[in-house]
């Protein structure tokens, strides 16, 4: 059997070639799931016996008796009319074309696909083929689709500490690829050995949701090579922050997009270009405003349930931005128990630059004495240094953390170089609720041997930039200026 490293050099090699016809490479993996579904419908169909949900003339007997002209029009006609399809079939083809205009190529991809016993793998090892294939395309692109993957050690350590329990449900409301719903499935399985047990946590407990088609087709793909879901796809394609649709969760598992602000360019009809803010007004929201992750913040908040725990990767604005970041920040203290901040390095996104951290705070009921009591944060930004090549982040880095987070008793907690405790009086004393806290000493300040690779700074600097000239432009828009 082919190993998966081997299988996704193999399959991933081919994008090389399509690119040079103008091919990206997230095009070439969206068309490498629409082959593969294909391929293991026809694998459970003839091996298992079950039945197709693949239409007559759509399935993947009808593409190999095919090649030249032949295959890529009827390649392009069967995208087409599964893309009407619903249920898990209509959210993988949701308008699904062709972007192979080669025949050739087009039987080569076919090829390559048809070429391994699909079903015949494990299903662990068809997820780990997969979400190599994801991996390769978020190096590759480096912005898109690599944005939505978050490093799969933070995951897995952030899981590690909320220890979701089977029964409880799960949900991811910026799902991107679904790492977080993977890796809570993956915690949770191995809790019990009931098959019905099993099948509702494979069926009943995981969700998502995102605004970008293509990555919620990657998602979906994604879960049910792990064995999640079942004829619908758990995840759905809307924008979150619209509306509050009324369900609650026990579990929130994110992160939230990058980008500081909504807003998008109006050409009016003298020509003029003038920026509009996406606003969110909804009853729920503490204050509103345009920054995106302040309001992925307050809608996490809305869909807890009341004992719901959460852990959210936002950056480092969040913490020390002043107006509606104030507000919502005494909010989180006030109204919910959030007692752990957990500083990330820098050079572990695939965007460069990003400062960012993980927010673990669990939701309570309505007291007249604030909840968060501590909060401890735990520094593993400060002298710690990390690229994607040559010194990637792995889950043992972040051994330390988690054995000081205590999963499940944090009540023996104790302090550390890299792990300090701040009172609730210590917090609401800094200027503006500042939670942009630090305390050791930064080496690469004196030795400049240890200063990042110049692609960060530069990204670095950019990020810095672009913070202060929206610092500038809300300052100009409260003085009554159109900027």
């Amino acid at each position: 059997m082919t190993s998966p490293s081997t299988l996704v050099n193999k399959v991933w090699s081919y994008a090389h070639v399509l690119r040079d016809e103008g091919i990206a490479y997230g095009d070439y993996v969206e068309q490498i799931t629409y082959l593969l579904f294909l391929k293991m419908d026809e694998e459970r169909t003839e091996q298992l016996g079950e039945k197709s949900i693949i239409p007559h003339g759509n399935r993947w007997g009808n593409l190999t008796k095919l090649d030249g002209d032949a295959l890529e029009v009827h390649y392009r006609h069967t995208l087409q009319e599964l893309s009407s399809a619903k249920g898990l079939l209509g959210t993988l083809f949701r308008k699904a074309q062709s972007k192979i205009q080669d025949p050739a190529r087009l039987k080569r991809l076919v090829t390559l696909i048809g070429g391994e016993t699909w079903i015949g793998l494990g299903v662990d090892v068809k997820g780990e083929i997969y979400e190599g294939l994801l991996e390769r395309n978020a190096q590759e692109v480096k912005s898109g689709a690599g944005q939505y993957f978050t490093p799969r050690p933070v995951i897995r350590a952030m899981v590690d500490c909320v220890q979701p329990k089977l029964g409880e449900t799960v949900h991811d409301p910026a799902s991107g690829t679904g790492g977080f719903l993977l890796a809570a499935y993956d915690y949770m399985k191995g809790q019990t050995r009931d098959r019905e047990a099993l099948k509702r946590l494979r069926t009943k407990t995981f969700s998502g949701t995102d605004i970008v088609g293509e990555v919620v087709r990657l998602c979906a793909m994604n879960l049910y090579l792990h064995g999640v879901g079942g004829d619908q796809s758990p995840i759905t394609q809307r924008d979150a922050l619209a509306t509050d649709n009324g369900q609650r969760f026990d579990i929130i598992l994110a992160n939230p997009p990058f980008g500081k602000k909504s807003s998008h360019k109006v050409v009016g009809d003298d020509g003029e270009v003038t920026r509009e803010k996406e606003i969110y007004e909804r009853d729920d929201f503490r204050v509103t405003t345009s920054n995106k992750q302040l309001n992925f913040l307050q809608h996490i908040m809305t869909i807890m349930t009341s004992e719901g725990r959460a852990a959210v990767v936002l950056p480092d604005n969040v913490l020390f931005e002043g107006g509606a970041g104030e507000s919502i920040r005494r909010t989180l203290l006030d109204k919910f128990d959030f007692h752990t901040l957990l500083r990330l390095p820098t050079g572990i996104f695939y965007k460069q630059g990003v400062k960012a951290n993980v927010l673990f705070f669990d939701k309570k009921a309505a007291s007249e004495e604030p909840w968060t009591k501590d909060l401890w944060i735990y520094d593993f930004r400060t002298n710690q240094h990390f690229t994607l090549v040559q010194n990637r982040l792995t889950r043992e880095d972040l051994d330390d953390f988690v054995k000081a987070y205590k999963p499940g008793s944090r009540a023996r907690r104790k302090e550390g170089e890299r792990f300090r405790r701040f009172s609730y009086a210590d917090l609401t004393a800094r200027d503006k609720l500042n939670l942009d806290i630090f305390w050791l000493k930064d080496d690469s300040l004196d030795d400049t041997s240890n200063l990042p690779p110049p692609a960060e700074i530069a990204a670095e600097i950019v990020e810095n930039l672009e913070a202060a000239l929206e610092q500038f432009r809300s300052v100009a828009e409260e003085l009554g200026s159109d900027v």
